[in-house]
């Protein structure tokens, strides 16, 4: 085929042709047919879910897997002096997956056992006392707007508005919609037999998946190198260990790191008797794995229900929120998660606030890590065209450059003061000295200043 279209120009070009008016015309059918290829996807999402489970449980567990099989099964096997064998080296696998699932299932049990009841318990408490809790903030709200009337009649109208708005979704969305809730209860107990077969379905491909990891990785690999060429596969199966380093480091830190700040929680504000310990704990951990605006999400519910009890006690979980937090972020996270992702500041918001637009919680949780991985990508390409042109390629030497000389030389950037308005309006004239020559654009109020090595002065240029 390749000989085909260097011998024959027209040819290429007829290839080239078809194959754009095929895309062409696939492109107008996805965008006519958007609503029935989105079902299409959905419905084949639905029928993959246990792989999608499984695959991802695998994914999650491996970590685990690797150090108890390297740690502990593996400890245990070279105490015994047996020699490794490929039917030892089976036994060791299935042990270390066996232990891997035992601590996997009694986390959950720990969890479902001890933790499950205290939230129901919460909840239900806080329900049974809300009128209470309730009375509580309005008289706390009383005193504090006792002596300031506008105070008070902007807040009544605010309460106001919030009460309208709650009986409106309630009678124009909830009443209309009681059917639909019936039909969606009575339907309940067979979505939740089928959610419990695809959580086993996926627990069962993800021990066939853990206990073959290296044989689908080598497929995987024999692919790629089928399928390109041997620089640009090595290239690719780069980028790919990148990816998954920054995904795996990334999720196991921060599930460990919201851990161990749910556990902190707990333990403090037990001593500190704040009500409802364990379901604020729970609130703040599990929050906690979104970057950035977890902590802060996780906080506010927790001190409006604290501050429906006891308004002091409200204010204490804030202090110690804001000490945790800042333990978090300046202790544990970093000694944790370290630079995993690489990102600054600014890009972890911008990536926790685009990919959480699109895809809700989710890309809030795995947006930092997507965006990692496609800053890196840039950067390397950036990077690897600078090394190419024999220019710099950290960040400082152009941070005050003006311009950049054929010979690779850097001209610095010097802002002067701002024209003024007569001057931009044409009606004063611009004045030029004998030793300095000022070259100015309608669009631009800054000149580069080049050191005259023969003078004091400067020369503008």
């Amino acid at each position: 085929m390749n000989k085909l279209f260097k011998d024959n120009k027209y040819a290429a070009i007829g290839f080239t042709a078809f194959i754009t008016v095929c895309a062409s015309a696939l492109a107008i059918y996805v965008i006519f047919n958007f609503s029935t290829i989105l079902g299409l996807i959905r419905s084949f999402l639905r029928i993959m879910s246990p792989v999608i489970n499984g695959v991802t449980l695998a994914y999650i567990l491996t970590p685990v897997l690797n150090f108890v099989e390297l740690h502990w099964v593996g400890w245990l096997y070279k105490k015994t002096g047996a020699d490794m064998t490929v039917k030892r080296k089976k036994h060791r696998r299935g042990w270390s997956i066996l232990v891997t699932y035992g601590i996997f299932l009694g986390l959950l049990f720990l969890f479902f056992q001890l933790v499950i009841p205290q939230i129901i318990n919460s909840i239900r408490n806080i329900i049974y006392q809300l009128p209470r809790y309730a009375n509580n903030l309005e008289v706390f709200i009383d005193g504090l707007i006792r002596d300031n009337s506008d105070l008070e009649a902007m807040i009544n109208e605010y309460l106001d508005m919030i009460y309208d708005e709650v009986v409106s979704f309630l009678q124009n969305t909830v009443l209309p919609q009681a059917e639909n809730i019936l039909k969606f209860v009575s339907l309940s107990v067979v979505m939740v037999f089928k959610t419990t077969l695809n959580v086993i379905l996926g627990m069962i491909i993800s021990i066939y998946l853990m206990n073959s990891k290296e044989l689908m990785s080598g497929q995987a690999k024999k692919i790629v190198y089928a399928l390109m060429d041997g620089k640009e596969a090595n290239k690719f199966i780069r980028g790919v260990r990148y990816t998954h380093r920054t995904f795996i480091g990334f999720l196991s830190g921060k599930l460990v790191d919201s851990f161990i700040i749910g556990i902190l929680c707990f333990v403090v504000i037990s001593v500190v008797d704040i009500p409802y310990a364990i379901l604020v704990s729970v609130i703040v951990g599990v929050t906690n794995i979104i970057p950035f605006f977890g902590p802060y999400i996780g906080a506010i519910p927790s001190t409006l229900l604290i501050l429906m009890i006891d308004p002091l006690k409200a204010l204490y979980f804030v202090i110690i929120i804001l000490i945790i937090q800042q333990l978090d972020g300046n202790v544990i996270g970093p000694k944790i998660l370290g630079d995993s992702t690489g990102l600054s500041s600014f890009w972890v918001i911008f990536a926790i606030t685009v990919f959480g637009g699109l895809f809700g919680v989710a890309g809030w949780i795995l947006g930092v890590p997507t965006f990692g991985v496609i800053y890196a990508l840039v950067r390397y390409r950036i990077n690897r065209r600078l090394r190419h042109k024999a220019l710099p390629q950290e960040t400082a030497p152009y941070v005050n450059v003006g311009s950049i000389e054929k010979d690779g030389s850097f001209i610095e950037y010097v802002p002067v003061k701002a024209r003024s308005i007569l001057e931009i309006m044409g009606i004063k004239k611009k004045h030029r000295s004998s030793k300095e020559e000022i070259l100015e654009d309608d669009d631009v109020d800054d000149v580069v200043i080049k050191a005259d090595a023969d003078s004091a002065d400067g020369e503008i240029s």
